[in-house]
């Protein structure tokens, strides 16, 4: 194997030792990212320890660049990757440290300030390391025209019942208008209850009682419908293999050619 096909497998597979090792030390480097960025945003931390957290974010912001450009060298088509996805998430994560050394000024202090907030992407960065999320992205998918009608069901439930409230209330109690009402039924019914609208008249509390217990069984509805998908045995076990040629991932372990483009697989 060549020098890039081993980096291949390191850094785009997860099935040897080497890959998945390489997965846990970025997921490691990816968290800590994040926590940094959660404690810049405390004044008192950040006045006190500036230096520290400036270093460590250059630190993250170094390995995150050798990474990236790494992938685009590994990759046979460099384009394919740079405006994938993950890509554009990996451009995102490192773009704001490096913008911040070539706008000066206080207003371009505070326009960066707010880009390093765009490192906060580097939390999706975590999707491509979860090998079981395959399993539960499969389980929505077989599942989503089952979902589909069960929504356009909740959403004909709330416009008549937001529809009702807005005749039986009347702008007098809140319900200034359908989509007022229809903004009433859905905070009920997902039993959030915001209490900035409340129905006064007995029908309307009626009314309400009997969507407060429609939405305690509305709830486990999608629940159960996924845990069903989710409990179906499989043939196939996921595999961690990305494809070369497009960078799919999604693969089965039995997988001889990619899904999605029909390019052999190593």
């Amino acid at each position: 194997m060549t020098l890039k096909e081993k980096l291949y497998e390191i850094i785009f597979e997860s099935d040897t030792k080497a890959g998945k090792l390489f997965d846990v030390l970025l997921l490691i480097v990816i968290v800590m990212s994040i926590v940094l960025v959660m404690l810049e945003s405390v004044p008192s931390i950040e006045h006190e320890h500036r230096d520290l957290l400036h270093f460590l974010e250059w630190s993250i912001t170094i390995v995150f660049s050798l990474e990236y450009f790494m992938r685009i060298w590994i990759v046979s088509k460099p384009k394919t990757y740079i405006f994938s996805f993950f890509g554009i998430i990996d451009l995102l994560s490192i773009l704001p440290s490096y913008l911040g050394l070539f706008i000066v000024g206080t207003h371009g202090l505070m326009v960066i300030r707010a880009l390093r907030l765009l490192r906060v992407f580097r939390i999706l960065k975590l999707n491509r390391y979860m090998k079981e999320g395959a399993i539960i992205i499969k389980a929505l998918k077989q599942s989503r025209i089952k979902i589909s009608v069960f929504l356009f069901a909740v959403l004909t439930l709330v416009v008549i019942i937001g529809t009702m409230m807005y005749l039986i209330e009347g702008a007098e109690n809140g319900f200034t208008s359908i989509p007022r009402g229809i903004y009433w039924a859905i905070v009920t019914l997902t039993t959030v209850g915001y209490g900035d609208i409340s129905p006064v008249t007995a029908l309307g509390q009626f009314i309400a009682s009997f969507v407060m217990i429609i939405g305690y069984a509305i709830i486990a509805v999608p629940t159960g419908i996924v845990t069903a998908e989710l409990s179906k045995p499989t043939k196939s076990k996921p595999s961690g293999q990305v494809c070369e040629n497009c960078l799919s991932e999604g693969h089965d372990i039995d997988d001889k050619y990619c899904r999605f483009c029909g390019h052999k697989m190593k």
